[in-house]
């Protein structure tokens, strides 16, 4: 397992990634949604990977929600850096991470593409999130 760390900004909302792969590149994606485009979000997941996060205020975030409302972004209000985003699907908490929030990775480690998921139904949505997405997800809140 490689070890990721990450963190917004400011450092409120801080997190390991513990990535199950070996391999050089980490696949990324774009994500094409308009709240993504507006703050250039690219987010990798692994079904196998594990996210642990740490909030230091949790009075200094928000879970931004839009659309389909079926995620939460984890935005920041003291910088303004949305670090992961989660999904609770069937009582179980999934995320993708943002790429650009990683402390430790090589930007040339990264291969990018890009995604747009307009037109996709929620069924379909949640389904494609359950097989790609992070599900082994834990949020701790510092001051709680």
């Amino acid at each position: 397992m490689r070890e990721i760390q990450g963190k917004c900004h400011c450092g409120n909302i801080a997190y390991e990634l513990l990535w199950p792969e070996s391999g050089k590149m980490l696949a990324v994606r774009a994500c094409g949604c308009t709240f993504c485009t507006k703050h250039g979000g690219v987010y990798t997941s692994h079904p196998d990977a594990r996210l642990d996060a740490r909030v230091a205020d949790s009075n200094s975030v928000n879970r931004y929600v839009f659309g389909t409302k079926t995620a939460e972004f984890y935005l920041c209000t003291r910088c303004g850096v949305v670090p992961f985003v989660t999904s609770t699907i069937e009582s179980v908490e999934y995320a993708v991470v943002n790429v650009n929030t990683f402390e430790n990775v090589d930007q040339s480690e990264l291969d990018s593409s890009v995604s747009d998921f307009d037109g996709e139904d929620i069924e379909a949505r949640l389904g494609r999130r359950m097989r790609n997405w992070i599900s082994r997800v834990t949020v701790r809140a510092a001051d709680s």
